[in-house]
């Protein structure tokens, strides 16, 4: 079996069948070089979208399923443990997922990208559609919801680690722009589409509004395993006269992507530590803010649509597929956040200084949407969009720039596997925090909303404060000219190009 360093699969690439089919229809017998990538980009932007997609239902479908509803909950959910419970299984999900990440970043480097990408697209919608199923089969053990959860989480950890892997290998640092921004949209614009589908399905009963995204994620894992290239020797294509190497992994291509060489150069392939990667300048900084980053974020996630239905706005409760919809605002300003946190950071050349900035702004948001969001629905919606912005801001941000960055720290000396190590300790910490505040919130709530706010608000804080020392040292550097570690952790300068690098 081959050990972790091994530059060798273990199966063998096909070209897939779907592509077979599109190439007889041109005249050359083959796509070119830009359809391959234009037709990865949206393959891997459409299946992730895919993946939030399928999370949304179970935030959409709370306030049915807790005791409050007028159409009396649904058992075990609908006693005064409720949201409790629902907190639980927010946690369950979350905690397999945080630990499947760091397992299938591992195995996506072993097994067929396309058909492992294809098992979780296909795993995930199969058990969203079970939790759905209770509807009908009128199933009501709390251990049922729990189990299919579980196993949700782990299907979903495929997710992420195969779509960088494959978009890696299909661009380099020579692209550069917008581009990477628009591609990360696909959280929040998963997330929306999530919302609108479950909130559409709603009155038709709660199940469908699982089985409606379980549907959606099943039918695009059969699109991917057909059309998706993993690589462009598997497919014949070239860029520029030259076939790519299609021994190159993950760790190999991300850094190609920022040091512009081949690992065949003389860099080290050899594993980098654990406990080294965490010593790296910036890594456990960055870690714990984004574990208090993502405790907020996942908190409006999975309970924000079910805040909505349950505080009146503009002197009137809204229906639950009402709010579900009105949530989706949150994403739309986490779109704009990302955006504009990756574009500030790029012009300021300081990433703690750009995450900092919009965390600490999120605190008078959230303050503010607490306070006023029930005067009116035009209110509500200002204060929910701009809650969303610096809210997800410095989420996107820490997820892709400062990974990017960390992981080609110049102490590593071109190790090809140090930007995996340290991607997976960032959204890896940070996923703890994911799976911890919306368990805390479903305890909290029954006792105050405000409690609630005041929770995420202090977490916010603290996120900020983490980063204090690497503000002041990006500050110096601005004034002084580049230090060790401004330079090293969080710079944004041409060796340390942020998220366009590691996949254009």
């Amino acid at each position: 079996m081959a050990s972790w360093t091994s530059s060798q699969f273990l199966y063998e690439e096909t070209k897939p069948c779907g592509i077979q089919f599109l190439e007889r229809f041109k005249r050359s017998g083959r796509l070119s070089f830009k359809q391959y990538q234009a037709l990865v980009f949206t393959l891997t932007f459409v299946a992730y979208i895919a993946f939030h997609a399928a999370r949304k239902p179970n935030s959409i479908v709370k306030g049915t399923l807790s005791a409050s509803t007028v159409r009396g909950g649904w058992s075990p959910f609908d006693g005064p443990d409720g949201t409790a419970l629902l907190g639980q299984i927010d946690l369950a999900f979350l905690s397999v997922y945080a630990v499947g990440m760091f397992v299938a970043g591992h195995l996506g480097d072993r097994l067929d990208l396309r058909t492992f990408l294809t098992i979780g697209m296909i795993g995930t919608g199969l058990f969203t559609a079970l939790f759905g199923v209770a509807f009908w089969a009128n199933f009501h053990s709390f251990y049922y919801f729990l189990a299919v959860q579980v196993l949700a989480g782990w299907f979903q950890s495929i997710g992420w680690p195969c779509v960088v892997a494959v978009l890696g290998n299909w661009f380099d640092k020579k692209r550069r722009g917008m581009i990477m921004g628009v591609w990360s949209a696909h959280t929040s614009l998963g997330n929306i589409t999530g919302s609108l589908l479950a909130s559409g399905l709603l009155r038709f009963g709660w199940g469908w509004s699982f089985l409606g995204p379980a549907l959606l994620i099943t039918f695009l894992g059969l699109v991917v395993y057909f059309f998706l290239p993993v690589n462009p020797p598997t497919v014949g294509a070239e860029r520029d006269g030259t076939e790519v190497d299609s021994t190159m992994r993950l760790g190999d291509t991300i850094t190609e992507s920022f040091l512009g060489s081949r690992m065949s150069t003389g860099f080290d392939r050899k594993a980098i530590g654990f406990m080294a990667a965490w010593k790296i300048p910036g890594v456990a900084p960055f870690a714990f803010c984004l574990f208090f980053t993502k405790l907020v974020s996942y908190t409006f996630l999975y309970w924000l649509p079910f805040y909505v239905s349950h505080n009146m706005i503009g002197g009137e409760y809204l229906s639950e597929e009402t709010s579900g919809n009105l949530s989706t605002l949150f994403d739309v300003g986490g779109v704009v956040g990302g955006v504009l946190a990756g574009y500030i950071s790029d012009q300021l050349d300081g990433r703690a200084i750009t995450a900092a900035g919009f965390i600490y702004l999120a605190i008078p948001a959230l303050f503010l949407y607490r306070i006023y969001g029930h005067i009116s629905l035009t209110i509500n919606i200002i204060l929910m969009f701009t809650s969303g912005v610096f809210v997800n801001g410095p989420f996107a941000l820490i997820t892709t720039a400062v990974s990017a960055d960390l992981g080609t720290h110049k102490s590593l000396k071109g190790n090809a596997r140090a930007l995996a190590t340290v991607t997976a300790i960032i959204d890896g910490t940070g996923s703890v925090g994911a799976a911890i505040g919306p368990v805390l919130t479903g305890y909290i709530s029954a006792i105050s909303w405000d409690a609630v706010f005041y929770m995420l608000m202090t977490a916010a804080f603290i996120s900020g404060l983490l980063l204090t020392k690497l503000i002041v040292t990006e500050v110096k550097a601005m004034l002084y000219g580049s230090t060790d570690e401004g330079e090293a952790a969080t710079s944004s300068s041409p060796a340390t190009r942020a998220p366009i690098d590691v996949l254009l």
